[in-house]
C-alpha cells in the first residue's frame, strides 16, 4: 500500500503544475479572446493568468509545507528515541521529566537528561547544548550514548566525565570533517564555539549526593516548604572549549532524605524574562508548590510550567527542561540523620538581585 501511494503522490505533485502550465498555454494559442487587444479581452487574459498563478502557488505551498510536517515528524521520532522519558521509578526515586520549547513549531532542542540505576548507585546527567536543530541533536545523540555505557563501566564521576568529554571532541571532529571535506584533516579545535553545559549527579543507597558541574545550573532541593540550590561551589567550565582539569573530585552535597526532591533544569527554566524584564522566580515557585503539602514529581513539572507560561505570556523566549527526583525510599537516611558538615545549604537563591 505504502510504496503505491509514494509514486502516487509524486505523480500528483509533478502533474499538478504540468496541468496549471498546459491550460495557461492553451488559452493563449487557442483561445480567440487571447488574441485581442481590447481592454475587455486584456483583462479576461489576465485573470486567467492570475487564477493559473495562485493555483501554481498554492500547490507549491502545500508540497512544502507536507515536507515541513513529515521532518518534523521524523525530527519528533528521531528525539523521542534519543531523548526518552525516564522510568517513573529507579531504585526508589520517583522520577519525572519534561521539556517547554521556546517555538510551538520546533521538534528539536539541545537540552538532555537521562537517569541510570547502575551498581555504583543511581547516576543521572541533565545538559544543554549550544543551539538547535540537527547539529545540536547529533551532540544530544554523541552524549547520551556516552553516558548511558559510561556510568555502568565508571566506578567514579570523573571517570564519566571524562568519557563525555571525549565523546563530544570526537562528535565534533567527525562533524567538523563532514561539513567542510576540502580541509584534509581533522582540526585540533573542531568548531570552538561550540560547547555543552553538564551536570553530573550520583545519588547511593543511603541517599548521599555527589555531584561533578561544568557550567550548568546547580539543582534545587526541596526540603519540607523551602527550596534552595543543591550546592554553591563554582562549578567547572562547560564541556569543549577547555579540557578538563587533572584533577576531578566530585563535590559532595549532603543527603537526599526521604520525602526530599531535587529538581534539575536547564537556564531557559531560570533565565526567561517576562515583558518587564524580570527574570522567572523559579526559587519561590518551587517553594509555592510544595508550601500547603508534599507533591508528587509529575505535579512539580504542571507547576513550574504553567507560572513560567504564565510569565512569559505563553511566548517563551528560550527552550526549558526540567528533572524532578523525590526520594521514597523506605529506609533512607533523613535530612536530620544526615552529619551536620554535610547539611545542605536552604538559603533561597537571590533572584532579585537580577531584577530589572
Amino acid at each position: 500500500m505504502f510504496g503505491i501511494r509514494r509514486p502516487l503522490r509524486r505523480a500528483l505533485s509533478l502533474g499538478l503544475p504540468t496541468a496549471w502550465g498546459a491550460t495557461a498555454v492553451t488559452y493563449k494559442m487557442t483561445c480567440p479572446l487571447a488574441q485581442q487587444d481590447g481592454l475587455g479581452a486584456r483583462l479576461v487574459t489576465s485573470a486567467v493568468f492570475f487564477v493559473v498563478g495562485t493555483g501554481l502557488i498554492q500547490h507549491v505551498r502545500q508540497t512544502l509545507l507536507r515536507e515541513l510536517r513529515q521532518a518534523r515528524r521524523v525530527a519528533g521520532a528521531a528525539q523521542s528515541v534519543l531523548l526518552r522519558p525516564p522510568p517513573p521509578r529507579v531504585e526508589g526515586l520517583k522520577v519525572a521529566a519534561a521539556q517547554l520549547s521556546a517555538d510551538r513549531g520546533a521538534s528539536i532542542g539541545g537540552d538532555l537528561y537521562e537517569v541510570v540505576a547502575t551498581e555504583h548507585g543511581v547516576r543521572v546527567v541533565m545538559g544543554d547544548v549550544r543551539g538547535h536543530g540537527l547539529p545540536a541533536l547529533g551532540t544530544v545523540a554523541a552524549l547520551l550514548g556516552s553516558f548511558r555505557e559510561a556510568v555502568h563501566d565508571e566506578p567514579e564521576l570523573d571517570g564519566v566525565l571524562r568519557r563525555l568529554e571525549r565523546a563530544l571532541a570526537r562528535h565534533l571532529r567527525e562533524r567538523h570533517s563532514e561539513e567542510h571535506p576540502a580541509s584534509g584533516r581533522p582540526p585540533d579545535t573542531p568548531v570552538a564555539e561550540e560547547f555543552v553545559t553538564v551536570l553530573l549527579l550520583e545519588i547511593d543507597a543511603e541517599g548521599g549526593v555527589r555531584a561533578l558541574n561544568c557550567g550548568h545550573p546547580w539543582p534545587y532541593l526541596l526540603r519540607g516548604t523551602e527550596a534552595g540550590p543543591l550546592a554553591r561551589s563554582e562549578p567547572l567550565p562547560p564541556l569543549g572549549p577547555f579540557p578538563l582539569p587533572p584533577e576531578l573530585p566530585a563535590t559532595p552535597c549532603g543527603h537526599l532524605g526521604r520525602g526530599e526532591s531535587l529538581v534539575l533544569y536547564t537556564d531557559g527554566a531560570e533565565d526567561v524574562r517576562d515583558t518587564r524584564g524580570r527574570f522567572f522566580p523559579l526559587a519561590e515557585t518551587l517553594a509555592k508548590a510544595v508550601h500547603d503539602h508534599p507533591v508528587s514529581p509529575e505535579q512539580i513539572l504542571r507547576t513550574v510550567f504553567g507560572a513560567l507560561l504564565r510569565h512569559t505570556a505563553g511566548s517563551p523566549t528560550d527552550d526549558a527542561a526540567l528533572l524532578v527526583l523525590r526520594n521514597e525510599r523506605a529506609h533512607s537516611a533523613t535530612s536530620h540523620d544526615a552529619p551536620a558538615g554535610d547539611d545542605l545549604p536552604m538559603t533561597r537563591h537571590d533572584h532579585d538581585v537580577r531584577t530589572t
